[in-house]
């Protein structure tokens, strides 16, 4: 193939979705090798300015593009997503061989763990896709922005100068970019959603125990505390079904995996919103919102009326402070990093938090020493803090079918030049902490509750999200809802904005 029919390959296959693409492929329209080629010359081209990718390994994908292109042509089997690149996220996502930074650790830049997490195994051997490398992520995942000492920020394929969201933004920004359909990303208490929001794409974060958590070929035990995903961001609601209907089902090494058998998700796709009742929450009690942000999701929620659903504004009845809530987030999800430190100074004879303490962010330290001075009672606490806003959201449920909010409380923020961008610090005049303040995301991984992100529209040229939320292991009700939107208001002329753009840094 020649250099020029090569580059138009690359861009005629950059932005269909992963289900055209699937199927071009079962028709034998275009070989894997071909569709893999494709997207490493577009990620060669395009990932020096964005800074998604940060590993890439393009023999093993072609080697198994190769064993896709056979398999298609001896009429065997095909999985849904068979030949479709994807990637996994550089945090505690794990393919044998592959480098694990944990988040940007520059002592971890060529750290292996030769297992699989639950989203290699099964977009793979399931879904027949092929994973062409690992994409930015930020330190642990303990920030709603992508940046971090070893690679830098992920910049947003909308504007450069700003961050894609965290802590998944490689993921985000490479499917926004057209690098890739689909890719993974992880979601403890934002990463899925703000991601997706930040950078114009969709953001499914399932039910807990939809998807299994296995970290190192174990459960990652204490994953209920806060609640902690894989999932799919993709450009489509389709897109994230078909990952659904490929990653779903039980996993016997993880005690909390749905042991039902799983619906077919894109059957949900096809469904109606007339009839139901969505209870619209413009700031869940406690955020402040931005006042552009709040008009762009206010506009975007009556879309649900034009298709005959009753939407009604709403209090959840939330009563501690915005400061209690992101404390008892950040105060759990510290006490897991600080664990997952333990066995590898265990496992590995790397101290991390002693001889490497250089390589955290000041804001990462603060929060490591508070969560070390937390106590069992201090413990329970946090938990009594989460059952709080479930009960808050149960209840909420129980009289509506679906919740919405606003993804994040702010739009994009500037990318800083030294490693460590963060949100803002204050919005509207309300002091917020910095790295998850604005997330209005980490209230649905104390809960569990199925929720995504959809593209609610621009403010400025830059993207804007719209949480969807619905009740305990109601996925389907939050893709019908989803796809309704994406009919009624679609985003995908936005990414004509990054096809577009400047190509220097």
């Amino acid at each position: 193939m020649s250099s020029q029919s090569s580059t138009s390959l690359s861009d005629e296959l950059a932005y269909i979705s992963a289900a055209e693409l699937a199927a071009r492929i079962r028709r034998r329209d275009i070989s894997p090798v071909e569709v893999v080629d494709a997207f490493l010359q577009r990620i060669d081209a395009r990932n020096p300015s964005l800074n998604a990718f940060v590993f890439l390994d393009p023999d093993g994908a072609r080697k198994r593009a190769k064993d896709a292109e056979r398999a298609v042509m001896c009429g065997e089997q095909l999985g849904p997503l068979h030949g479709v690149p994807s990637a996994l996220k550089d945090l505690f996502d794990f393919k044998p061989g592959w480098p694990a930074s944990l988040g940007g650790f520059r002592t971890l830049k060529n750290h292996v763990v030769n297992s699989y997490c639950v989203f290699c195994e099964r977009i793979e051997s399931r879904g027949g896709a092929v994973l062409l490398g690992k994409t930015n992520s930020a330190l642990m995942g303990f920030r709603a922005t992508c940046d971090n000492y070893l690679f830098g920020p992920t910049r947003n394929p909308f504007n450069l100068a700003k961050n894609s969201g965290g802590s998944s933004g490689g993921s985000a920004a490479a499917v926004a970019d057209g690098m890739l359909p689909i890719a993974e990303g992880t979601d403890a208490g934002a990463s899925i959603r703000i991601p997706a929001a930040w950078c114009g794409a969709y953001g499914f974060k399932a039910s807990f125990g939809r998807v299994p958590f296995v970290v190192s070929g174990h459960s990652f035990g204490a994953a209920d505390s806060p609640f902690l995903f894989e999932g799919p961001i993709t450009r489509t609601v389709e897109d994230a079904a078909i990952a659904l209907n490929v990653l779903s089902g039980p996993d016997a090494r993880d005690p909390f995996s749905l042991t039902e058998t799983p619906p077919d998700f894109t059957a949900a796709t096809r469904g109606s919103v007339r009839g139901l009742k969505i209870a619209y929450s413009p700031n869940l009690d406690i955020f402040p919102v931005d006042r552009g942000v709040a008009e762009t999701v206010d506009r975007a929620v009556r879309v649900f009326q034009k298709a005959g659903a009753h939407v009604e504004e709403v209090k959840l009845g939330i009563k501690r402070s915005h400061k209690e809530l992101t404390d008892a987030w950040s105060g759990l999800y510290m006490l897991l990093n600080l664990h997952a430190f333990e066995n590898m100074k265990k496992q590995d004879g790397i101290d991390l938090l002693g001889q490497h303490r250089d390589e955290f962010p000041p804001e990462y330290l603060k929060w490591a020493e508070k969560a070390n001075c937390l106590s069992g009672v201090d413990f329970h606490r946090n938990q009594a803090i989460r059952s709080e806003v479930f009960n808050a959201l149960q209840g909420m449920l129980s009289t509506f079918d679906l919740l919405i909010t606003p993804t994040s409380a702010c739009p994009p923020v500037d990318n800083a030049n030294d490693g460590n961008t963060v949100g803002p610090s204050s919005i509207n005049g309300v002091e917020i902490d910095p790295l998850v303040g604005w997330a209005m995301t980490y209230f649905i991984n104390f809960s569990g509750h199925p929720a995504a992100s959809v593209p609610a529209g621009l403010l400025n040229g830059l993207p804007i999200g719209m949480q969807i939320i619905g009740r305990r292991n109601a996925d389907m009700d939050v893709l019908t809802a989803s796809a309704a939107f994406e009919r009624l208001q679609p985003w995908h002329e936005n990414y004509e904005i990054c096809r577009n753009r400047s190509l220097g840094v």
